[in-house]
């Protein structure tokens, strides 16, 4: 008999995700890394902490503010919800600079890469970067003076800037002066085995011991002459953190386009959130910057300089190969590769002989879904060409398809999410040069993001028309798809042309009460459809069947979905979930969650494909998608699962999440009290298996695969 489920059932969302950043800071921690993949965990760490606060805490505080803020699903009431954020805020940024400084950056010292301040320069290599300086940073820089005719001055986001105490020796007064750092220019200032100063990243800079000066050491030392005249007293560095989340009434907007326009305007004028401040700051800059800014003590962080561990980033991308992961190649999947020919694979026959299941970065991106769309732009038997883009790269190979195929005359139907965080102003520029090439650019369902991840191709065969899908877990990005680890289903299958059909007819035009066979699609059909499948598995494990669940996603925080787990673990049925973020649930719980395991996997790739399976009595049902189980993701957006029919494919990923599971494998545990247990090593100190390691060794034994150009960074 199922219990009563506990009011304190839900773990907190939001120390939920500090929980995550912490995983994350404990592979900077990990000494058996590679030191410069350290270092890039150190700058990942950095700067998910500063989208946390941009959009999580401001969000709250803008709550509490307003008076609207509500008790957590946790049961925290806003204040101590608050007062826990900022504790283990501040908690895991003390761990992170003892870190860097205690382990990471002797580490580099002893690999002759040194961060060094200016007065532990040999004079030489002052005097040139002196000269440096006078050339290239004080053309650039603006001081702005503090007083009466000059009130105190905007501090734009996440800018590194000097808090500059003057005095005036005729007049005796003192004077507050702000400088920022502008962030055109370089963050260290890289000063090689001659002396000569460079900015980080030349090729040269592996051929022997390099010294990097954070660029606010070198302008502090040379602000005499930004102020001729004046007597600098006393400076410090520090950094603000604004309210970045943009919120769009789409209802009131006559074109979003523009709406989002605006709305980034005032992005920048966000109230502050959080201030760093140079440790030993004195109390009359402290005062001044607290009052100037409006911000309360408990906002205020002191830490050690340089801050701003994001621009550490430009060190890990140094050329030192033996401090870096291997290096990893793509390989082509093996039924899309032509071994014995030079010419490209036909992708329509491949798709034709049956579904194709990619799992990047394993498989390559570029020779799949990049060739798909490329040849579908070229072919003059494509009609048409549908597609969803959320995030895209800069130079994106997908963008320059879609405008080929508009040239061309085919049909071409983008559908651009603008409201995609912090990625906005690039997609109203794609937005914009799609509707110049003649794209159909559309912005999908008022009230809605659009999320999911879809792809559709109709082209014209000798017996009609065929449509050709593209369904996945991750964005139609060519660089992220080398660093997250993502599904995709390539299929020609009638019934997921269809359905994929009608969806984009939805998001275009007007077919709300559009039904689908093998997707289930938010805001109507997931919540529903999963709940409805994990009821079945009760059913089936009373009635003596095979019965149990396995998910992988990023997050999990939606309360519904939660508590048909909890009793389905109440009912005897294994439950087993690979959460990498933010996870509400809580398992091992005597009485609530027994049956329930979870466990977190973060690596070199950034784990982000969603899975969701069921036994099914023996007969698995399994699906992949866009979505997470968060009410974003389920009640505010489109997204979209397919059903996965091919029984090597279901067989491929309920192995994979069994790896996952297994004691074996890598991975952090999560405990009943709350906490996250890693588990990487075995009694005898010995690495346990990394499974991107097994899948990146399964690639190199296959040698039916086409290898591609290699790549190796990471990113969690």
């Amino acid at each position: 008999m199922v219990e009563e489920l506990p009011s304190d059932r839900y773990g907190d969302r939001e120390l939920s995700w500090l929980a995550f950043n912490q995983r994350v800071l404990e592979l900077a921690e990990d000494e058996s890394l590679p030191l410069l993949e350290r270092v890039r965990f150190v700058s990942i760490f950095s700067s998910n902490l500063d989208e946390f606060y941009m959009v999580r805490v401001a969000g709250l505080q803008r709550r509490m503010d307003a008076g609207m803020a509500v008790v957590a699903a946790s049961g925290l009431e806003p204040r101590q919800l608050m007062d826990a954020i900022q504790a283990k805020s501040h908690e895991l940024v003390d761990r992170l600079v003892r870190c860097f400084r205690e382990q990471i950056q002797p580490a580099l010292d002893a690999e002759g890469i040194a961060l060094v301040h200016w007065d532990q320069l040999e004079e030489s290599e002052q005097d040139r970067l002196g000269k440096f300086y006078r050339k290239q940073i004080y053309p650039v820089l603006t001081p702005l003076a503090v007083d009466p005719a000059h009130p105190f001055p905007y501090i734009s986001g996440l800018s590194l800037n000097l808090a500059v105490i003057l005095r005036n020796d005729e007049t005796k007064k003192t004077h507050f002066a702000r400088v920022k750092i502008p962030e055109t220019l370089p963050r260290f200032i890289a000063v090689d085995a001659k002396g000569k100063p460079r900015r980080p990243g030349v090729a040269d800079l592996d051929k022997g011991p390099t010294s990097f000066v954070p660029i606010e050491d070198v302008v502090a030392h040379h602000l005499d002459e930004l102020f001729p005249g004046m007597v600098i007293v006393d400076h410090h560095t520090f950094r603000l953190t604004r309210n970045e989340d943009i919120e769009v009434e789409e209802d009131d907007a006559e074109n979003l386009l523009k709406a989002m326009e605006k709305e980034l305007l005032r992005r920048r004028f966000g109230p502050p959130i959080r201030l760093e401040v140079a440790e030993g700051i004195s109390p009359q800059a402290s005062t001044l910057l607290e009052r100037g800014l409006g911000i309360t003590a408990g906002e205020i962080f002191e830490l050690p300089e340089p801050l701003d561990y994001r621009g550490l980033s430009v060190i890990a991308d140094l050329d030192r190969p033996a401090m870096i992961y291997p290096p990893f190649v793509p390989a082509t999947h093996a039924d899309l590769a032509e071994v014995e020919s030079a010419e490209p694979t036909d992708i329509f026959a491949a798709i034709r002989r049956g579904d194709l299941l990619l799992h990047h970065p394993y498989d390559s991106f570029s020779t799949s879904v990049q060739t798909l769309l490329a040849q579908a732009a070229a072919d003059p038997n494509v009609l048409a060409i549908k597609q969803t883009l959320y995030r895209t790269s800069g130079d994106s190979p997908i963008i320059d398809s879609l405008i080929d195929a508009a040239q061309a005359g085919k049909q071409v139907l983008a559908l651009v999410e603008l409201k995609a965080r912090f990625d906005e102003e690039a997609n109203i520029t794609w937005a914009r040069k799609l509707e110049e090439a003649g794209v159909h650019v559309v912005y999908g369902v008022v009230g809605l993001k659009t999320h999911c991840k879809l792809m559709l191709v109709v082209r014209q065969e000798s017996h009609g028309l065929r449509r050709y899908v593209h369904v996945g877990t991750g964005n139609y990005n060519p660089k992220t798809a080398r660093l997250y680890e993502d599904l995709g289903l390539l299929t020609c299958d009638p019934e997921v042309g269809q359905d994929v059909t009608r969806l984009f007819n939805q998001l275009s035009g007007y077919a709300p009460n559009s039904t689908f066979q093998r997707l289930l699609v938010a805001p109507t059909s997931i919540r529903t459809g999963l709940i409805e499948r994990i009821n079945r598995e009760v059913e089936n494990h009373q009635a003596g069947q095979e019965a149990w669940i396995r998910f992988k996603v990023n997050s999990v925080v939606d309360e519904r979905t939660i508590d048909a787990l909890y009793e389905a673990s109440q009912a005897g049925v294994p439950v087993d979930m690979v959460v990498r973020g933010i996870c509400a649930v809580r398992a091992g719980v005597p009485g609530l969650s027994e049956n329930l395991r979870v466990r977190s996997i973060l690596g070199r790739f950034l784990e982000h494909a969603r899975i969701y399976a069921f036994a099914n009595g023996g007969q698995p049902d399994v699906m992949i998608g866009s979505a997470d189980l968060m009410h974003r993701n389920l009640d505010r957006r489109v997204e979209a699962l397919v059903n996965l029919t091919d029984q090597g494919h279901i067989t491929e990923l309920i192995d994979m999440l069994k790896l996952s599971m297994d004691p074996s494998t890598a991975a952090w545990d999560l405990q009943p009290d709350g906490t996250w247990e890693a588990h990487r090593y075995d009694e005898n100190g010995l690495p346990l298996n990394d499974i991107q390691s097994v899948y990146m060794a399964r690639e190199r034994r296959s040698g039916a695969r086409v290898r591609q150009s290699p790549v190796g960074r990471s990113a969690s």
